[in-house]
């Protein structure tokens, strides 16, 4: 399907920041939220909101670092993920949430997504934000690819109304697999979340550009995302 990409500007005045925005070509099926791992929108983070808007859906990706400095985009090096971590570290996860409400406020005041509803997904510290954007923001469904620090958030599971499906990797050194039985003792009591384990799998497991890709896994976790996305968005 052909797509359009732009940037736009989410928010007002002070508080505005950048977005990319992948539409596609026919009648949007519903609207997603791309959130950012710590690396920035990068050209993986536009891949994948450009995948999402070939799939059918409007997809918008905020700028959640323009806090710290607008359209920063890093790579994958050792200093890269140093650097990622040290712009992350000067955030609140309260005010990313809160970005995440506007860039859903942009799509949904978009004619083409009238009547549509809206979903967010996202990936490593976006998987957290979107963990959170569930639990606070009443978005349609949620998607998580190897969210870190969500059993810090736990005592808010109760609160989240819509289908949930996270990913994660076994060998993940920085979510341990204790980490991954929490979240899903934390769930079992939501019927409509599921919570994947991938076997082999470490962190980053979907992105093409970092060494620790699974191609198998990624096309996996990918066509279970999109089969999710049609049952609970459209």
């Amino acid at each position: 399907m052909a797509i359009k990409t732009e940037w736009v500007t989410a928010g007002q005045g002070a508080q505005s920041f950048p977005a990319y925005v992948a539409t596609p070509s026919d009648v949007p099926r519903g609207g997603i939220v791309v959130v950012q791992e710590i690396f920035g929108v990068n050209s993986h983070i536009r891949s994948v909101a450009d995948r999402t808007a070939e799939a059918g859906y409007v997809a918008i990706a905020p700028d959640l670092f323009w806090r710290v400095k607008p359209h920063i985009e890093l790579g994958y090096t050792p200093d890269d993920i140093a650097q990622g971590r040290d712009f992350r570290g000067k955030l609140k996860d309260d005010d990313t949430v809160k970005d995440v409400g506007l860039a859903m406020a942009i799509l949904s005041n978009r004619p083409a997504m009238r009547g549509k509803k809206m979903g967010v997904m996202g990936f490593c510290w976006g998987g957290l934000i979107s963990y959170l954007a569930a639990c606070r923001l009443k978005p349609s469904a949620a998607v998580v690819y190897y969210g870190g620090g969500i059993p810090n958030y736990l005592s808010e599971a109760g609160k989240i109304p819509c289908p949930m499906m996270m990913h994660f990797g076994d060998l993940d050194k920085s979510i341990p697999v204790a980490d991954v039985e929490k979240i899903r003792e934390a769930m079992k009591s939501k019927t409509d979340t599921k919570v994947f384990l991938y076997k082999g799998a470490e962190h980053g497991f979907h992105c093409d550009q970092r060494g620790s890709y699974h191609p198998e896994h990624a096309k996996y976790a990918w066509e279970r995302t999109v089969e999710f996305f049609r049952k609970t968005i459209g």
